[in-house]
């Protein structure tokens, strides 16, 4: 028997960071389809969140699991899901580009907090600002 222990932060942004998801409600909506379609594909979310430009998801990878492709399935269904079901005035589009790092056991904690603290986070920075920190603390 394989045992796989490998954690990814895993975020993306709306295309051109356009605040498509603008409510929390649609957020929630959002979020919970995300993890329920990645549950039905075997896609382990621990966490998901993020505000009206991006998302945020703990993953942990299984052994036969690629990050390309999670990011792929994950966002191109959910565009799909919010464009056939007219959540948004105009046509969703993630951006292509994403940022994934690994997760060592004892950071998942600390990423679970940053996850769960979306909301009151960007009353006061914007994404742009959050992500140009997540590429400089990982060395980008």
């Amino acid at each position: 028997m394989s045992f796989v222990q490998i954690y990814i932060h895993l975020v993306f942004s709306t295309q051109e960071m356009k605040p498509f998801l603008n409510s929390k409600v649609l957020r929630i909506k959002v979020w919970n389809h995300i993890n329920e379609n990645a549950t039905e594909k075997g896609i382990h979310i621990g966490e998901i969140n993020g505000y009206s430009d991006h998302c945020h998801c703990l993953i942990s990878l299984g052994r036969n699991q690629e990050i390309a492709k999670i990011a792929q399935l994950i966002k191109g269904e959910s565009s799909f899901w919010i464009n056939r079901n007219n959540l948004t005035a105009d046509q969703f589009r993630w951006q292509d580009e994403y940022f994934a790092v690994s997760v060592s056991a004892s950071g998942v904690e600390e990423v679970r907090n940053l996850l769960n603290d979306q909301e009151s986070y960007h009353t006061t920075k914007p994404f742009l600002e959050e992500y140009s920190e997540l590429i400089k603390k990982h060395g980008f």
